[in-house]
């Protein structure tokens, strides 16, 4: 009776349904686990389709990771972009600042797997996986809300990027409660989003100044 599950299961999947399936099972996993929790064989057992069958789809583990890193780095630009949209009174910046964070302690198993494993930097360039990450730090520039002068907002982008990182890694593993700096984890993101605009909007002027100077 078994077989005939399985045969059947593979049938349902068989336009390319499996795919997506492998990739939606494999997120939940990671929900609770991360990459660790992942395990091809395990998918196949749990979506009643045979060991092969997934490798249809994707050529190894590594190749399923990438997939399902792609998908959690769209999931978080959808969270960040509609944060950023949000009629409110806060900057751009602190939206989605507040959104990453959220989302890095509320899915913190997707977290891992997108920010704390090897799959990102062994992806290909070029990949979906890489486009993925670059749509996501595309929205931190944008929200920086600033003229492009050289590559001022790449940088303070990629310097709050990696302050909110580690807000929420420090938060994960127990290191970071907000107790010593008598402040919330919120209050001090919110902190590395002012000092971020107040340092872009100065070195803006600086390099507007120097420019007219050589002029």
């Amino acid at each position: 009776m078994r077989s005939q599950f399985a045969r059947k299961s593979e049938k349902t999947y068989h336009h390319g349904d499996l795919r997506d399936a492998l990739i939606k099972a494999a997120l939940r996993e990671a929900e609770q686990g991360g990459a660790e929790a992942i395990s091809i064989k395990a998918l196949a057992r749990q979506l009643g389709v045979s060991q092969p069958a997934p490798y249809r789809h994707f050529v190894d583990r590594e190749a399923l990771l990438a997939a399902v890193t792609a998908e959690a780095f769209r999931q978080l630009t959808a969270v960040l972009r509609e944060a950023m949209a949000e009629p409110s009174k806060q900057s751009k910046l602190s939206r989605l600042a507040q959104a990453t964070l959220d989302f890095g302690l509320r899915r913190n198993g997707i977290y891992r797997l997108m920010f704390a494993s090897r799959t990102v930097s062994c992806a290909a360039k070029g990949s979906e996986l890489h486009e993925a990450t670059r749509e996501t730090f595309a929205l931190v520039i944008e929200a920086l809300e600033a003229p492009a002068v050289g590559y001022l907002r790449e940088r303070q982008a990629l310097k709050i990027w990696a302050a909110l990182h580690g807000v929420v890694m420090l938060a994960e593993q127990g290191l970071f409660t907000g107790e010593a700096a008598h402040a919330t984890r919120e209050e001090l993101v919110e902190d590395f989003v002012n000092e971020t605009k107040a340092a872009l909007s100065v070195a803006i002027k600086d390099a507007r100044r120097r420019t007219k100077a050589g002029a």
